[in-house]
């Protein structure tokens, strides 16, 4: 089935991304931050699931993490038996809960880089090694707040979602995809990383990471560019597009800071 390389891979949707493609039967290699969770979900994924998963302890915010998770992209295979890397979920990310002047700016030029630099940096080793292989995919997670114009976080998946655009259309007829996926508030530990409340947010507007994670692979498998998942989440991103942009800035006044 091949070998899928996911960022953040310990939590959240990251996590949900690791289990549905091992269900599919896709080897792993797992790259986040802290390597005991590292090492017991690789130990999981391979009882339960049956798979290969290699570990990659990497902070994507140095350049010399970053470069080794490059170095396994680009080789066609890891020390553990697992293939080429077919399929990159760029899904490292966090929320920042700040405004950007109360904010510290090394804190924030850390999020460009884990959000923004290493989303492009590693697309750029996975196109060139899956286009000189004849195929693959890379599929890059952004948000909802593309639109919103709510701070730097928004900024940040404001750039993925046009650079994935980009490179689509770069990479077409290559037998590489790129596919963007835009979810809506999602329920995993996200918002109290971020130190947001969202205790008042109705169940209905929450997605389930299970759904999320299915309908972006979906979009994998169908070569779509972009895909917003849940039809509340679809509606909002409709209703961005066409409000004037003074409208969407005036309603994101009330919504908590990402």
């Amino acid at each position: 089935m091949g070998t899928a390389l996911v960022t953040g891979a310990t939590s959240g949707l990251g996590e949900e991304f690791c289990w549905q493609l091992a269900s599919a039967g896709h080897d792993l290699v797992l790259v986040a931050r802290r390597e005991r969770l590292l090492d017991e979900l690789a130990d999981r994924l391979r009882n339960v699931a049956g798979v290969r998963a290699q570990v990659l302890v990497a902070d994507l915010a140095d350049p010399t993490d970053l470069q080794r998770v490059c170095d396994r992209l680009d080789a066609d295979s890891g020390t553990d038996g697992t293939g080429p890397v077919g399929l990159l979920v760029n899904n490292a990310g966090y929320g920042l809960g700040v405004p950007f002047p109360d904010d510290d700016l090394e804190r924030e030029l850390r999020a460009l880089d884990v959000m923004v630099r290493a989303v492009m940096v590693l697309a750029h080793h996975a196109a060139r090694s899956m286009r000189r292989r004849g195929r693959g995919a890379i599929l890059n997670v952004a948000s909802v707040a593309s639109l919103t114009g709510a701070g730097t976080y928004s900024a940040h998946k404001a750039w993925v979602v046009a650079f994935t655009e980009g490179l689509s259309e770069e990479l077409r007829g290559t037998g590489v995809t790129a596919s963007c996926v835009c979810p809506g508030p999602t329920r995993t530990a996200f918002f109290d990383n971020a130190g947001v409340d969202m205790s008042r947010t109705p169940h209905w507007a929450m997605a389930s990471p299970e759904r999320v994670v299915g309908e972006a692979l979906d979009a994998v498998r169908s070569r779509r560019v972009l895909v917003t998942p849940t039809p509340v989440h679809k509606a909002a991103m409709g209703a961005m597009r066409l409000s004037p942009r003074w409208v969407v800035r005036r309603v994101m006044r009330a919504i908590p800071h990402m």
